[in-house]
């Protein structure tokens, strides 16, 4: 069966390529932007005023040679004075009028010739102004068009670096986002593991204590006697559970399951005691309590009969203090009594701990070792299973094989993996005859399927078959 979904490296690769695709493109496409040479400019344009003071002056067609440049503003000039300097130049050839000529007429040639020159000027001074004006849109067009180009370029490395980081961002933000959830999953693993834990101690603590306070209150010795009895009894039942179990179970997980099984019964075993401990303890406190509050008692009963009587007091005090040194014996013989059968229980718990921790340990050594011999012994039989069936296999074939007649007497080396059913998957003939390698490999398809070993291990031994077949002469 293929799988489609792809391995997690190759879907690495992939991503890796295609971002490393994207930055090429952006870096390159940058690089063009900052090393293609830059629009040029348009010139520069110098704007010059002109005034009609500026023009060049209209032929002189008068008498006179006038500035015109006087006549720029009006269109009528009722006087005509001489304001430019004298040219050497020589005197053009004027021809003389008539005194028959009038003032009026002269007058109205002047204007004539002044309103055309500032016709001339006007109309020159339209055109360059058009032509500063088309100068202008066209430096303005080339301008604009530069910013757009800028700006656009602009955008779109703007966009592309907010795609990228909106990108990484938002794969940190879900690292992050999974890696608060793993942590947080983990952490409510373990804090529910531990109540669990600590839930089950506590009840297992109270269970115990319970049963022991109610071995106590019946009876010391009997219920020494039964916890020593069931101890031994539950010592012998575990030993053989455990045996049974490490006899089905690897060697590896039994190894695993009674290092287990021995911390928590060294747990248990240091909880018992603990809570022993505190019994002891808590009852050795209060029956110091109980007699200090008798003597107490005793101290203030006496104190009222001395006041009474002292001869009375005396004697009753005689009489306390005999009792009290009875109780005190009494109390006192209770307790090394006590001691020396707590100190005797504690020494047999000791003692059958460690036997039961030796029992333990030589059922693992034995059950390790035994693993150990029947898994040499079952591959060893596997083996030799599996080298009987490869000789089958190599009768198997022999039996259908049609050597060629020309290659009788040589020989081939066969390599052929067989499947769990015997069926052929792939057969490699190695010889320098084509002829002896092609019947071979036929003799071993024809052959198929064979008859494979039912033990599962003999079996994969089986599956794999080489061999070197000789043609007989």
């Amino acid at each position: 069966m293929k799988y489609s979904k792809k391995p997690p490296f190759k879907q690495n690769a992939v991503a890796i390529g295609f971002t490393l695709g994207v930055h090429l493109i952006a870096v390159v496409g940058f690089l063009y932007l900052g090393m293609s040479k830059p629009p040029v400019p348009p010139k520069q344009i110098k704007t010059v005023l002109v005034k009609p003071e500026d023009l060049p002056p209209p032929e002189p067609k008068v008498l006179e040679q006038t500035d015109s440049a006087e006549t720029t503003h009006t269109n009528t000039a009722p006087e005509i004075t001489q304001t430019a300097e004298p040219v050497e130049t020589p005197a053009p050839q004027v021809p003389v009028t008539t005194p028959t000529e009038s003032a009026a007429a002269l007058n109205a040639q002047k204007a004539a010739l002044a309103a055309k020159a500032a016709a001339e000027a006007q109309e020159k001074a339209e055109k360059l102004a058009a032509e500063q004006a088309k100068q202008r849109a066209q430096a303005s067009a080339a301008e604009k068009a530069k910013a757009d180009t800028k700006a656009k370029a602009d955008a779109q490395a703007k966009a592309r670096t907010e795609a990228d980081e909106k990108r990484k961002a938002e794969a940190a933000e879900k690292a992050k986002a999974d890696a608060k959830a793993k942590t947080d999953a983990q952490a409510k693993a373990r804090a529910e593991a531990g109540s669990k834990r600590k839930a089950e101690a506590a009840e297992k603590a109270k269970i115990d204590a319970k049963t022991k306070a109610d071995a106590q209150a019946k009876t010391r010795a009997e219920a020494d006697s039964k916890r020593k009895a069931e101890a031994a009894e539950k010592a012998k039942a575990d030993a053989k559970a455990k045996a049974d179990a490490q006899a089905k179970a690897r060697a590896e997980a039994d190894a695993k399951r009674k290092a287990d099984a021995a911390e928590k019964a060294k747990a248990d075993a240091k909880a018992k005691a603990d809570a022993q401990a505190k019994a002891r303890s808590e009852a050795d406190t209060k029956r110091k309590a109980e007699a200090a509050e008798k003597a107490k008692a005793d101290a203030k009963a006496k104190a009222d009969a001395q006041v009474k009587a002292r001869s009375e007091a005396e004697a009753k005090r005689k009489a306390d203090a005999a009792e009290k040194a009875k109780a005190d014996a009494k109390a006192k013989a209770d307790a090394q009594a006590k001691a020396r059968s707590e100190a005797e229980a504690k020494r047999k718990a000791d003692a059958a701990e460690k036997a039961k921790a030796a029992a333990e340990e030589e059922a693992r050594a034995s059950s390790a070792k035994k693993a150990a011999e029947e898994a040499a012994n079952k591959k060893a039989e596997a083996k030799k299973i599996a080298s009987s069936a490869k000789r089958d296999f190599q009768k198997r074939i022999y039996s259908v094989w049609e050597v060629p007649p020309a290659s009788r007497g040589q020989q081939a080396t066969v390599r052929v993996t067989l499947s769990d059913s015997g069926a052929v998957l792939s057969v490699v003939a190695t010889s320098n005859d084509p002829d002896l390698k092609a019947s071979i490999e036929a003799a071993v398809r024809a052959a198929a399927p064979y008859p494979m070993p039912s033990d599962p291990d003999a079996r994969r031994e089986a599956r794999s078959y080489t061999s070197v077949m000789n043609a007989a002469k």
